[in-house]
């Protein structure tokens, strides 16, 4: 049966698969739409395996928030280039587990996998269709849930890429999402300076002591630099200690108390945070390819 535009057109949008690829299927089924369908289905689990070694450390953060505002999740799903979250596959694929995500509230990422979609598909299944559909490695890194009884759940977007969590107790929403925004622009630590480990703190002033002492001044002039460089340092890491974003006047421990509110935890998701990236030539890539 002779391979028209039209039928390569339609597999291309019935599959979001490139042009070659649907022809190659249409070609080895003899035309037939469905077979070539199951063909491509069944190569595209093959060739997420194939990309499965290969380094994602791009990607998407989505955070759903329940209409009663008592349960929040947040989500991680990467990409191997940016290029592929822009496409409204990747976009819907995201979409679709955020909102899956916030139906089940997993405990983790774990319990989250173990989960299907509506239509029956497990999450391995739909993840190698979206491979097979954007060419690319696309791994589904972690989820957290957020419950509370009488507490409030802020969150805040900094474009695609961190999401927060913030959860208060007393306050309001807004208050809530005043603290999310603020901790993705900072990053601290934790929320007090009794959270932070003994031995974060003995490394810092190790430092500072080496420091200080290259410095050629006297111990006692030495302990009071100690002293006022450890106090700025738990500040610079503490969400307490921090300059309020956008009053840099007041502290957010300053803020939060102000307000008759506790913060009483946060999640900050960064695409990418901790993957460690492979820097490759493009030349050789493409050349690479090319052999192949």
């Amino acid at each position: 049966m002779a391979i028209t535009a039209a039928s390569v057109k339609e597999l291309r949008e019935r599959t979001g698969a490139g042009m070659m690829d649907c022809k190659k299927a249409l070609t080895e089924t003899n035309g037939d739409m469905e077979a070539a369908i199951d063909l491509m289905r069944t190569s595209g689990a093959a060739k997420a395996a194939k990309k499965s070694g290969r380094v994602a450390a791009e990607g998407l953060v989505k955070v759903n928030i329940s209409d009663d505002g008592k349960t929040a999740t947040i989500l991680e799903v990467n990409s191997e280039t940016d290029f592929v979250t822009k496409g409204d596959a990747f976009v819907d694929f995201v979409d679709t587990l955020g909102a899956l995500a916030l139906k089940t509230t997993p405990a983790n990422i774990d319990e989250f996998l173990t989960q299907t979609l509506d239509n029956g598909d497990s999450l391995e299944k739909a993840r190698e269709a979206i491979v097979a559909k954007v060419g690319e490695n696309v791994a589904i890194r972690r989820v957290q849930t957020v419950t509370v009884d009488t507490g409030v759940i802020g969150a805040y977007k900094h474009g695609e890429r961190i999401a927060v969590i913030a959860v208060l107790e007393g306050g309001d929403e807004a208050l809530a999402k005043d603290v999310a925004m603020h901790v993705a622009a900072t990053r601290p630590e934790c929320i007090t300076e009794d959270e932070l480990s003994d031995d974060i703190l003995e490394r810092e002033k190790a430092i500072f002591v080496e420091q200080a002492r290259e410095s050629g001044k006297p111990d006692n002039i030495i302990e009071k630099m100690i002293v006022g460089r450890m106090k700025k340092f738990v500040n610079e890491v503490t969400l307490y200690g921090q300059a309020f974003v956008k009053d840099p006047e007041t502290t957010v421990g300053a803020l939060v108390k102000a307000n008759n509110a506790e913060v009483k935890s946060f999640i900050r998701f960064e695409v990418g945070e901790g993957i460690e990236k492979v820097e490759e030539n493009f030349a050789d890539e493409v050349a690479a390819q090319m052999k192949g």
